[in-house]
């Protein structure tokens, strides 16, 4: 079926069309529609029409919906990871893993009730707190996870009675496109609403006064302007904005143990994920030893079309990111040393092999700044209050790791770590029931668990005089 928007229930065409490349290829895969503000003024009002009566359904009953969307996903979950693959250039297999986070999305948010809290019951007064919807929901994702974002941000958005915009990114928008088709069999008209566009509505859905939230994965320069947009009408905002996340491995691991566990923290989906590893601290004692067995850990590696089984990296997912990862790469030549990998193929699609750089510190560019791409900085420290300081300057801080054989010593160096998340011994260990929080310029609020679906919702106070 031709990829159509979703507004008011019905799956309509946009007012243009553009291409969508397979990064791997180069090749053009679809035609995705391209919605005008006119269209967008039409889901809008729609969103807003429907959210008084899907908000009066109660969470038991809008937690059947979401089941009914598990089931329907999961039914298509191969198409739907064969079109993240084409679309992003992810191996199919982490493609398959996308859709299973997306059931357990669903699984985790719809059994999620808001229970009335009695603060004060006595002869004088009662005092209750209750959960109530924002109203309507914009959520802006990015291409690295559509699906999932998709539906970190849904699930919870729905959940708490609010209706929903979804916009992918104008690179990526064929598996949330698809969804839309799942859903308008599924949802009320108006309730799920999904725009696909040329990377220009995001400023008229952050300023639009019938939009109650913002919710923004991207990048930190885009969650600030997001921000400032949404200031003159007090949205409610949550941002999952860049991540430069530090790793900190101690004299006493198992280096050869621990190398393949690293190499999968660093290059997951080819680096292209917020909290991946994006700085490798290592103890000068073990450095060489690291550095060479993750190198030996890489050797196999074989970069190509997601949609060979054998392949274990991918492309970068579009052509301005690629040549941004290439600018990185060149510079690390020549202020670092290639540990390993480092080559761009001359071939089509956007590869850049997995690149593993040393003799860099802090200061360097491949340290300071998130490449957001397949090469990894691995910097030598002595002191581990050095390290610790030299990991919190970044202005960044989503996640962080500590990795040693004393669980008590890396928790106890965890707890001085500036980061929403600290992971002891592995690193972006996600899972929808657990809590993602930001924290310095690496966000605002959080996503994920419970912490994630009170974040649309607000506390409402009943504060009742019995004698009155």
């Amino acid at each position: 079926m031709k990829p159509k928007l979703l507004i008011n229930g019905d799956l309509v065409d946009g007012r243009s069309e553009r291409d969508v490349i397979n990064p791997a290829t180069e090749q053009v895969i679809a035609r995705s529609p391209v919605a005008d503000k006119a269209q967008l003024e039409l889901a809008v009002s729609a969103a807003r029409a429907a959210q008084p009566g899907w908000a009066s359904l109660g969470m038991a009953e809008r937690g059947e919906y979401l089941a009914k969307l598990a089931g329907m996903i999961e039914s298509q979950g191969g198409e739907l990871a064969e079109l993240i693959t084409l679309e992003v250039g992810r191996p199919i297999a982490l493609s398959h893993f996308e859709v299973q986070l997306v059931l357990k999305s669903c699984a985790f948010f719809g059994t999620q009730r808001f229970d009335r809290e009695v603060l004060v019951d006595d002869d004088n007064m009662k005092v209750a707190i209750h959960h109530v919807p924002l109203g309507v929901v914009a959520a802006i994702l990015p291409w690295n996870a559509p699906l999932y974002l998709a539906i970190n941000k849904m699930a919870p958005a729905l959940m708490a009675g609010n209706t929903i915009i979804l916009k992918p990114a104008p690179t990526t928008p064929l598996a949330t496109l698809k969804l839309g088709e799942i859903a308008s069999r599924i949802f009320p008209a108006g309730v799920v609403n999904i725009l696909a566009d040329n990377n220009d509505l995001g400023p008229a859905l952050v300023s639009h006064p019938d939009i109650d939230k913002i919710a923004f994965t991207g990048s930190s320069a885009t969650g600030k302007k997001i921000l400032a947009a949404a200031a003159p009408d007090l949205k409610r905002v949550t941002l999952e904005l860049s991540g430069n996340d530090a790793a900190i491995i101690l004299a006493d691991v198992n280096v050869e143990a621990i190398a393949p566990a690293l190499v999968f923290g660093a290059f997951f989906n080819s680096g292209q994920i917020c909290a991946v590893i994006k700085r490798l601290y290592v103890h000068e004692s073990i450095h060489d030893r690291l550095c060479a067995a993750m190198a030996a850990a890489l050797a196999s590696a074989v970069s190509g079309d997601g949609l060979d089984p054998d392949t274990h990296y991918g492309p970068i997912q579009n052509s301005e990111q690629y040549e941004k990862v290439k600018d990185f790469l060149e510079e690390a030549r020549v202020t670092g040393r290639i540990v390993c990998g480092g080559m761009v193929p001359d071939k089509p699609g956007y590869f850049i092999e997995p690149t593993l750089v040393s003799g860099l510190t802090d200061g360097d560019r491949l340290v300071d700044e998130e490449p957001f791409g397949p090469i990894l900085p691995i910097i030598k420290f002595t002191d581990i209050d050095d390290a610790v300081n030299r990991a919190n300057r970044s202005p960044y801080g989503l996640g962080a790791s500590v990795w040693s054989s004393d669980t008590a010593l890396a928790e106890s160096i965890g707890e001085r770590l500036e980061a929403g998340t600290v992971w002891i011994n592995q690193h972006c260990a996600i899972d929808p029931s657990i809590p993602f929080p930001t924290s310095k310029q690496s966000g605002i609020g959080v996503e994920a668990g419970r912490a994630g679906l009170l974040a649309y919702a607000n506390l409402k106070v009943f504060n009742i005089n019995k004698n009155g």
